[in-house]
């Protein structure tokens, strides 16, 4: 009792339990410095574990209940809760490359962006899941390896136009049975779990300090059983690997080779770390006394064979791409030659691929005796000083009537949660309604419906959105997003509908809407636009159509386009002049003028407006019945008769206005004081004004 009165009231258990053994540590954290009191490694007495996962959990969990007990021993305290890691090596990681085809050339934002990334987890995770069907996985993390725009890689999408965009995305899984096989195996020791990180995740956090991480680093933790990776870069872990080679494949190169027992395979190799000879009996009893040369020699191809494997793998997970160094932790990475294979099978200098032992624990105290700081120790360690940083845990939601649980990488939001209960990802995202394709002047072009509501989301019943952190025992309710409505688009939205086409006739400029057929029917503004329709805007008038458009009869006259005189098939575009002269040539020219003005205020039953589809050869029809409206022009009272509708050129047939003679630059025309053209509606009541603007 005495004894544990010397160490703070709450200490830190950690156990790395792995394939070879558990190593137990206790201890605290001080002025940045963490306090190792207390240390015991027990080897399996079985292959109770195999490749870093549990296969006995009755087994492990006494193993765990006899390091905890000799803990107890060294502190002189109960030890009821405990740091674990989960082995990175039972990660399934996943690439996978996705695209999305946009439809037209709009910024991209960044909800497209975070949208694509989710496409590529998705994927990943059914990868995952059709190869490992009966299996239940967490996503860990991921990271976009590549962008790409238009089929370019790009480094960063938003802002940036393009029809179509994608992805390489790598996403990283762990098994729901290896946490729940580690935490079953610590509650037959009586243990509670304070804290679960990864395995790599523990090593990286000693081995290769945040302010490194900004660097491209490859951190190696070779084991016993396999050969853990993890990558950084721009101040995260972008990605883990794993590879089934370590220490135990050279114990075993040893072991056929001298015909001796994994225990003393384990010993040679040990003796040619350390620098020493060692002497042994082989099976049949024959002495044998090896140099560390000899032994070297021994192992030398399966070193080399793993360097290379761990080299390719490392490429593969760093985007195709060697790292700027190596940091190299674990027993199996003592084996002599080991790190100048993965400096030669990456192309790095030898300098740049080094154990990491001694020195990245200097900021760690054993007050324990009989301790040396080494590369074994940088997990256990990492394990016990991740509890000071619980940013890697895993933690417990309820989602929709739910309970889940996440690892929790401190940056958790809603989006993880919903993905981990496989909500479809269009249900989060405002949904557009359905696409209008048509086919204008022989190219394709393309309507967006209407984008719908995002999804309606609550944490613990506050309002929240997708990008919203979350953490531990959050309720969050989704209510899927909402389709918009499908397209619409009438001809008179059609931005080459909405100019007209500007023509002068006898110095009077004339305003007129163009021709537009669907499918080879002329129709009118109003049309709305169907799927697969081929549509037709003409630019330009024939002359028959412009005698017809102004009710002028062909009969008697001679017309001239740009002083030229004109078939009436030529066609006349906005900007052309137009003179129109009766062929008798007995009135002279100001009456001939005057009198075709006359004309084209005439009786006009077609109105562009209302009917484009009518044939423009209707004239007045003395049968139709005539109405009378009242109208102010100028602030002057007039009437319109003798027509059963109007257009503003009717006008000038009862308001007293010389349009052949310019009296100034430009002629106004208003209905209720909005710029109007000659074909615009008059109405009962409308409030007309007619002047040339000086």
């Amino acid at each position: 009792m005495a004894e544990s009165m010397k160490y703070p009231e709450h200490m830190v258990f950690g156990l790395d339990i792995g394939t070879r053994s558990i190593v137990g540590s206790v201890g605290y954290m001080e002025r940045n410095k963490f306090n190792v009191v207390a240390h015991f490694v027990k080897e399996h007495d079985t292959r109770s574990m195999l490749d870093g996962q549990i296969h006995d959990i009755i087994k492990v969990g006494e193993s765990i209940k006899l390091v905890k007990k000799e803990l107890e021993i060294q502190i002189g305290r109960t030890l009821n809760e405990v740091c674990i890691a989960a082995a990175g090596r039972v990660l399934k990681t996943n690439t996978v490359d996705v695209e999305v085809n946009r439809g037209d050339d709009s910024a991209i934002n960044s909800e497209e962006i975070y949208s694509l990334d989710l496409l590529g987890i998705e994927k990943a995770y059914e990868n995952i899941r059709h190869e490992y069907p009966d299996i239940e996985f967490y996503c860990v993390g991921y990271s976009v390896v590549k962008y790409y725009m238009n089929g370019y890689v790009i480094n960063n999408l938003e802002g940036h136009k393009a029809r179509k965009i994608g992805a390489t995305v790598l996403a990283t899984f762990l098994p729901n049975e290896v946490v729940e096989g580690l935490y079953s195996a610590v509650a037959l020791a009586d243990l509670q779990v304070a804290n679960l990180t990864l395995e790599p995740i523990a090593a990286i956090n000693v081995a290769i300090p945040e302010h490194f991480r900004l660097l491209n680093i490859a951190l190696v933790d070779v084991g016993a059983g396999t050969s853990d990776i993890s990558i950084t870069k721009d101040g995260s872990i972008i990605a883990y690997g794993m590879i089934p080679h370590a220490g135990d494949e050279i114990t075993e190169s040893i072991l056929s080779k001298c015909l001796v027992d994994f225990k003393t395979a384990e010993k040679i190799k040990v003796s040619s770390m350390k620098n020493r000879g060692v002497s042994f009996k082989d099976i049949m009893g024959i002495s044998h006394k090896l140099m560390p040369d000899d032994i070297r020699e021994m192992y030398a191809d399966t070193v080399d064979s793993m360097s290379k494997e761990i080299a390719e793998k490392i490429i593969e997970l760093n985007g195709g791409k060697t790292v700027s160094a190596v940091f190299v932790v674990g027993g199996g990475g003592k084996a002599y030659g080991f790190t100048g294979g993965l400096a030669k099978y990456l192309s790095l200098p030898e300098e740049r691929v080094a154990l990491r032992g001694e020195e990245v624990l200097g900021d760690v105290n054993f007050i324990v005796e009989g301790v040396k700081k080494d590369p074994l120790l940088v997990t256990p360690i990492g394990i016990c000083m991740n509890f000071y940083n619980q940013k890697n845990n895993f933690i417990f939601v309820h989602i929709n009537d739910q309970r889940i649980k996440l690892y929790d990488n401190d940056r958790l939001t809603v989006v993880d949660a919903a993905m981990q209960i496989g909500y479809p990802n269009e249900a989060l995202f405002p949904r557009r309604g359905k696409e209008l394709t048509y086919i204008l002047n022989g190219k394709v072009k393309m309507q967006r419906g209407i984008l719908g509501e995002a999804a309606v989301i609550t944490i613990n019943g506050k309002d929240a959105n997708i990008n919203s952190k979350i953490i531990k025992n959050d309720v969050i309710v989704i209510k899927d997003s909402t389709i918009g409505a499908d397209a619409v688009l009438n001809i008179e939205n059609l931005p080459e509908y909405k100019s007209s086409i500007i023509f002068t006739v006898n110095d009077v400029p004339i305003t007129c809407p163009k021709f537009v057929s669907v499918n080879g029917e002329l129709v009118t503004a109003s049309y709305s636009i169907q799927n697969d329709d081929k549509i037709e805007i003409l630019d330009y008038y024939s002359v028959s159509q412009i005698m017809q458009f102004m009710d002028i009869d062909i009969i008697g006259k001679d017309i001239y386009v740009n002083g030229h005189k004109a078939l009436l098939d030529e066609p006349v575009y906005s900007g052309f002049t137009v003179e129109i002269k009766d062929t008798d040539y007995l009135r002279d020219e100001a009456a001939i003028d005057k009198n075709i003005v006359s004309d084209i205020h005439s009786t006009n039953e077609y109105d562009t407006t209302e009917n484009i589809t009518n044939t423009p050869t209707n004239i007045a029809n003395p049968n139709i019945e005539n109405t009378i409206v009242t109208v102010n022009v100028n602030g002057q009272t007039v009437l319109l008769q003798n027509k059963p509708k109007y257009i503003f050129v009717d006008i000038l047939d009862f308001y007293p206005f010389d349009t052949s003679n310019m009296g100034g630059r430009n002629l106004v025309m208003k209905i209720n004081g909005n710029t109007a053209d000659f074909t615009d509606s008059v109405k009962e009541g409308d409030i007309i004004d007619l002047y040339w603007e000086k």
